[in-house]
């Protein structure tokens, strides 16, 4: 690593900043962050970050709106520390699946967020599995967009699964369900829902070939559970085993590991990008993120291609 970058975490995820600097051979940087008895935010930097190169660390999970106004401090302060380049590494971007207008007088709250980052003082972000790839396109700053699917495929091999199935839940995910398919060599099916409300969902079909075979459900977040208690009820009907469900961001919001207690449930595969410390569930597998968070820092900051790292091309 070179001498002037350091890495700093917010309160959102610390293990996983602690165990990047472990990858980088760094030490994470020394920040306070407290709170005022009024609730108001208070950062102070305890190393001088004159000139130097920051990353943040720091995902929008849950209290999103207390760890995005959190992040935003961060970055006004190291901004007028003089750092040189202020980097952002958001592993789960918050507010993502409010990228456009469904309704009229809706707001696009993904727009909203990259604006009052890049207004904040943010140079770049690095961010991953975006629920909609097209938030890149909101900044006007670079954004280091990654995937954990080879991460997610490369442990679904190690299983050694037979007769698998990679599914879908709903068109948005078929393009990544396709590309996990060609990865495992296994055929794919998908389904399609509506949503009469907001964590609501039904499943209205089902294309492809789930019958006698293991399916692996492949997502990008799971919040309340409720889409996948309804793919799993609609895989089981047409004859699947049960199922492995993946997705990159494990919000697990309220209720939802009851829910995902559901007996046609053989696996949860999840990567810490949101902190998984407390998640207690005896089905539950997590990956770590951190080594390809800090393989990117490293390409970002002695120069290279991030689509190296990847086993598709154009990353």
């Amino acid at each position: 690593m070179q001498h002037k970058v350091r890495i700093f975490s917010g309160s959102s995820n610390p293990l996983l900043a602690e165990s990047m600097c472990e990858k980088l051979g760094a030490e994470l940087g020394s920040v306070t962050l407290s709170r005022f008895k009024s609730g108001e935010i208070y950062v102070n930097y305890e190393e001088s970050i004159r000139n130097c190169d920051v990353f943040i660390v720091q995902s929008l999970s849950h209290p999103i709106n207390e760890l995005f106004v959190e992040l935003l401090v961060m970055i006004d302060a190291a901004k007028r520390a003089s750092a040189r380049t202020i980097n952002i590494v958001v592993p789960y971007y918050g507010y993502a699946r409010q990228e456009r207008k469904s309704a009229p007088r809706e707001p696009i709250s993904a727009k909203m967020v990259a604006d009052v980052l890049t207004t904040a003082g943010a140079n770049r972000v690095i961010t991953m599995d975006l629920h909609a790839p097209a938030i890149q396109g909101f900044f006007n700053i670079p954004v280091d967009h990654l995937t954990a699917l080879d991460l997610i495929s490369n442990y679904l091999k190690s299983l050694h699964l037979a007769n698998p199935v990679i599914v879908s839940p709903d068109a948005g995910r078929a393009k990544t369900a396709e590309k996990l398919a060609n990865h495992l060599d296994s055929p794919f099916a998908i389904m399609f829902k509506k949503r009469p409300t907001h964590n609501e969902s039904v499943i209205t079909h089902v294309i492809g070939d789930v019958e006698g075979r293991t399916p692996i459900i492949i997502e990008d977040i799971i919040d309340t559970g409720s889409t996948i208690v309804n793919v799993l009820d609609s895989l089981k009907e047409r004859g699947a085993d049960r199922a492995i469900v993946c997705a990159t961001h494990g919000l697990f919001s309220g209720d939802a590991l009851e829910r995902l207690s559901h007996s046609h449930i053989r696996e949860i595969v999840v990567t810490d990008s949101i902190a998984m410390e407390s998640v207690r569930h005896d089905r539950l597998t997590v990956l770590s993120v951190a080594p390809m968070l800090s393989a990117a820092v490293r390409i970002i900051m002695e120069g290279g291609s991030l689509a190296t790292m990847f086993k598709d091309a154009g990353v």
